[in-house]
C-alpha cells in the first residue's frame, strides 16, 4: 500500500470528504486544508508528495498558492480541482507551475488515477535524473535535476514537471519520431484525458523558451500526423 503523503485544498466539505475517503482506502495519507492559507502552511510543514489544490478557495485561492509554492523552487506535483474549464483557465494554471488540470464535476475514479500517474511519473523521473542530468543544445542548457534551464535570451527560467518530461523523453530519443501515442503514455498516461492540442500547446511552450524563431524551429520539429522529433545539433539553417 501507498505511503505517499497528499495535501488536498479543499473548502467544499462533501468534495473534501469524498476525497479524503477514497484516497485513504487507496493507501495514501492525506492532510485536508480548508483554505489557501491552510495549505501553505500544511506545505511548508509537512512537505506533502503531491498537492491537489481548489483554485477558487477562501482566502488565497488555488492559483496563489500554486504561484507561492514554485517560487521557491519546489516541483511538487499539482493538480489543480475547478470549475473553471476554459482553455485560458487551463493555461494559466499550467503557466504558473500546475502538472494537471480536472474540471469540477469530476468522477472519483479518475482522480484516482490522475494521482497514481503523476506519482509514478514523478518517481520514474527522480529516478532517471539527478544533479548531473543536464542538456545542453544550440545556447540552450537544461538542468533536470533541478527543473532549471536557460534557454535562447540567456536568462535562467523554471520548467515544470510535465515540461521537463516532454523535453527529455525527446532527448533521450534523439532524432527519432516519438509518436504522440507515446507522448500520451509517457507523460501524460492514458488516465488523464488531455485535449488534442495540449501536446502541441506544450511543444509551442518549449519552442518559446529554447528556439531563436519559434516559427521556424531548428530543434524541436513537429511531423503533422505522426509525430515530433528533436534535433540537438541541427545540420544547417532552418528551413
Amino acid at each position: 500500500m501507498s505511503q505517499n503523503l497528499i495535501l488536498l485544498a479543499e473548502d467544499e466539505e462533501h468534495i473534501g470528504e469524498a476525497v479524503c475517503l477514497n484516497l485513504e482506502a487507496e493507501g495514501y495519507r492525506v492532510l485536508w486544508a480548508k483554505d489557501g492559507d491552510e495549505a501553505l502552511e500544511f506545505w511548508r510543514e509537512d512537505r506533502p508528495e503531491l498537492l491537489i489544490l481548489d483554485v477558487m478557495m477562501p482566502g488565497k485561492s488555488g492559483y496563489e498558492v500554486c504561484q507561492r509554492i514554485r517560487a521557491t523552487g519546489d516541483r511538487t506535483p499539482i493538480l489543480f480541482l475547478t470549475v473553471k474549464a476554459r482553455a485560458e483557465d487551463r493555461i494559466r494554471g499550467l503557466e504558473l507551475g500546475a502538472d494537471d488540470y480536472l474540471a469540477k464535476p469530476f468522477h472519483l475514479k479518475e482522480l484516482l488515477l490522475r494521482v497514481e500517474g503523476m506519482l509514478r511519473r514523478r518517481a520514474w523521473y527522480a529516478d532517471q535524473t539527478g544533479a548531473g542530468a543536464i542538456l545542453e543544445f544550440g545556447a540552450n542548457r537544461v538542468d533536470f535535476g533541478r527543473f532549471e534551464a536557460v534557454g535562447v535570451d540567456g536568462k535562467a527560467t523554471r520548467l515544470t514537471q510535465k515540461e521537463c518530461l516532454l523535453l527529455k523523453l525527446l532527448a533521450e530519443r534523439s532524432g527519432d519520431v516519438v509518436s504522440r501515442d507515446e507522448i500520451l503514455d509517457r507523460v501524460w498516461g492514458r488516465d488523464s484525458f488531455p485535449t488534442p492540442r495540449t501536446i502541441d500547446n506544450f511543444i509551442a511552450r518549449l519552442r518559446r523558451r529554447f528556439e531563436v524563431d519559434p516559427a521556424r524551429p531548428r530543434f524541436i520539429h513537429t511531423l503533422r500526423g505522426v509525430g515530433y522529433q528533436f534535433t540537438p545539433v541541427p545540420p544547417g539553417p532552418a528551413e
